[in-house]
């Protein structure tokens, strides 16, 4: 490679920060038309995770589409990020990748060759996840874009929907939150090293070992948790589902740093939209603001989120750690409610019957 260069520099946002508010695409989806057909399983109505289309009775097909602007200055790391992130969705949904196109802005101006490493990054990570990677489409853009394309499959009687929480749930997150806050204090030139290192881990971690443990659990809910923040994917859920959460900020796990940045104001533009849409579902209490701004935070290649009986939750817990995930696997909440206005509530501790 023959030059130097710094990807997040090109970049006003970076990652799942870079999404369009919540706000905002609630009231353009909102107008586009309503399609239905008897196969279509799960549409974008929910604003669930990926689309899932029967085929036969037993096979359904999920498609999904995710790409962003650079997070991190490596191209390689860049890659191979922007691919977990894409890949998550389909594990989101229950269902295993199969087949993976790229999706590529590049400046025409860059030495190809960082192209090639945030290629090689992706398919590296296709290639972990088991799918293979079959071409793909790319235009010169000013501002560097890297994602995929993923079709997956799946049982059309095992898929994970953002949907279906029911009271006494236990919410248990696979991996820990504040990958925006440390984003933007390595974007500072602020962030120690090792809050660093530990976000490029989280957020190159595929959620396929979690996935695959949950298979052998009742799942009554999933998402994985990105660029709308935890209160955002909790807002989705409990709207989609009818019922109150409970979140306990103190038991929740955080990156390294993190809450020391946020306390500092390096917080990401996004999680600021993320609390103005949640503010009409959500009940803060006398939570320290700092858990706020944090459950805000736009997350890139975030943790599944799952709701799981209150009785299997331990057993569950006890998996996920044999399954050595590589990331801090935390109990986030419960499901205090069903058939109430959706609402989440902020507590100290949450106490899981």
């Amino acid at each position: 490679m023959t030059q130097e260069i710094h990807l997040t520099q090109f970049a006003k946002h970076g990652g799942c920060a870079a999404k369009i508010g919540p706000d905002t695409l609630s009231r353009i989806l909102g107008r586009l038309p309503k399609f239905s057909d008897p196969d279509l399983i799960v549409g974008f109505e929910t604003s669930d995770d990926a689309a899932v289309y029967r085929i036969t009775e037993d096979t359904a097909v999920i498609q999904t589409l995710d790409f962003f602007t650079p997070v991190v200055d490596d191209p390689y790391t860049f890659g191979q990020v922007a691919a977990t992130n894409a890949l998550s969705d389909v594990y989101a949904m229950g269902g295993v990748p199969k087949i993976a196109l790229n999706i590529v802005c590049f400046p025409e101006n860059l030495d190809p060759d960082i192209l090639g490493e945030i290629l090689r990054g992706g398919a590296d990570k296709v290639r972990e996840a088991d799918a293979v990677l079959v071409g793909g489409h790319s235009i010169q853009d000013d501002v560097p874009k890297y994602g995929l394309s993923v079709t997956g499959l799946v049982h059309p009687d095992h898929i994970y929907k953002n949907f279906g929480c029911r009271e006494g749930d236990v919410l248990i997150l696979t991996k820990q939150l504040g990958s925006g806050v440390v984003n933007t204090a390595v974007k500072a030139q602020m962030a120690s090293e090792g809050a660093e290192r530990e976000a490029i881990r989280v957020m190159t971690t595929l959620n396929r070992k979690a996935k695959e443990t949950a298979e052998r659990f009742t799942i009554h809910a999933c998402t994985d948790v990105t660029g709308f923040g935890l209160l955002g994917h909790c807002g989705e859920m409990a709207t989609a589902s009818g019922v109150a959460i409970e979140l306990g900020v103190k038991g929740i796990s955080f990156m390294q740093d993190a809450k020391e940045y946020a306390q500092m104001g390096l917080i990401p533009g996004g999680a600021y939209r993320n609390q103005r849409h949640v503010e009409g579902v959500l009940d803060a209490g006398d939570v320290d603001e700092v858990y706020v701004d944090l459950l805000s935070d736009p997350q890139t290649s975030g943790g599944l989120l799952f709701a799981v009986p209150a009785e299997e939750a331990e057993a569950f817990l006890e998996a996920l750690d044999r399954a050595d995930l590589g990331t801090k696997v935390s109990v986030v909440g419960r499901v205090a409610q069903s058939g109430a206005k959706p609402c989440i509530r902020l507590l100290d501790q949450v106490e899981i019957r």
